[in-house]
């Protein structure tokens, strides 16, 4: 079976075709080397059962012409990261709205299976923690550009179902939640490549906010591994599926974990969140998932824990001198 993954240069996309090559499929990715790097996909140079295309999902024949060659879509394109999309809220909502738009309805034509990458985000401000698929969504109001990721990525869901209950397309949509690992760039906000490489280099390690707010870290292997059994399961289509680590640690603990395991000097400093991002910019308190609903349907559980992900991340970025 072929599948084609949009974003697949990509942090996630290129861990994900790399999986999907070691379990024997062949693998077609699409990306616009906006965010993703050619460089994320050099292990993967001479294998015959893949290849890479430049291009974006928004381009409808290309993307038609690689759809027509592949069994099944994984949609990873997206805008991310919180300092991007407080900086190109236009951009972030016309590629995530648009180009969802664009890849449900080619994939229609032919009724190619499609998953569809969520978010934790969508989740807003809701304190029914730990998260369950069936919760009511809280978002803040639409004048904070911090909440257009989440409302877009809210819109992808709702068009994914409307095609799946209107027309029959298979779709699955999983719902990520930090998502962490070797080859994830800080350069638009990502918390935990930032504080490695802020810790490495002996600069202070830069906490926003007052460091209460807690998240969970997940492996991307373990990531990748529950989109495949995801795609794999035909009782997958049609639902939607938290896919992340039910272990939680505040923000000011993960700086405090990084600077021990990198054996580092490093004053650990909190900035406020108007000074780091936006005048009024708001958070979300706790974002943890309840994932009692895919351990169900296909057994998946996270395997990596905290420390060994921020000791595989401090040595790949020791190794690779990666900026970000």
């Amino acid at each position: 079976m072929r599948v084609l993954v949009t974003g697949g240069a990509g942090f996630i996309g290129s861990h994900l075709c790399e999986h999907l090559l070691g379990a024997g499929y062949e693998v077609v990715a699409l990306d616009d080397l906006s965010t993703g790097s050619l460089d994320n996909l050099a292990q993967l140079d001479g294998d015959p059962r893949f290849r890479c295309r430049v291009g974006a999902v928004e381009d409808e024949p290309v993307l038609a012409e690689l759809m027509d060659r592949c069994d099944v879509v994984v949609h990873l394109a997206a805008a991310v990261g919180v300092k991007k999309i407080i900086e190109a809220p236009v951009r972030t909502i016309e590629t995530n709205v648009h180009g969802t738009e664009v890849v449900l309805r080619l994939a229609d034509k032919t009724k190619r299976p499609v998953v569809i990458a969520s978010t934790s985000e969508v989740y807003g401000k809701s304190a029914a923690v730990p998260f369950r698929e069936d919760a009511d969504l809280v978002l803040g109001p639409t004048t904070k550009h911090r909440w257009a990721y989440a409302c877009s990525k809210a819109l992808d869901e709702f068009l994914a179902f409307a095609y799946w209950r209107e027309r029959r397309l298979p779709v699955i949509v999983v719902r990520l939640f930090n998502t962490v690992g070797p080859r994830q760039t800080g350069r638009y906000g990502m918390v935990v490549p930032t504080f490695v490489r802020q810790a490495l280099a002996g600069r202070p390690i830069t906490v926003f906010g007052d460091g209460t707010q807690s998240r969970s870290f997940t492996y991307v292997g373990d990531v990748v591994r529950a989109i495949v059994a995801l795609v794999e399961h035909p009782g997958a289509v049609g639902e939607v599926f938290n896919v992340g680590h039910d272990r939680e640690i505040t923000i000011r603990a993960l700086a405090e974990r990084v600077k021990a395991l990198a054996s580092s000097a490093s004053e650990i400093v909190t900035i406020p969140y108007d000074e780091a991002y936006e005048a009024g910019f708001e958070d979300m308190s706790r974002r943890v998932p309840d994932l009692s609903k895919i351990h169900a349907l296909v057994g998946y559980r996270p395997t990596v824990d905290l420390d060994e992900i921020l000791r595989r991340v401090i040595e790949d970025v020791r190794k690779t001198g990666a900026p970000g």
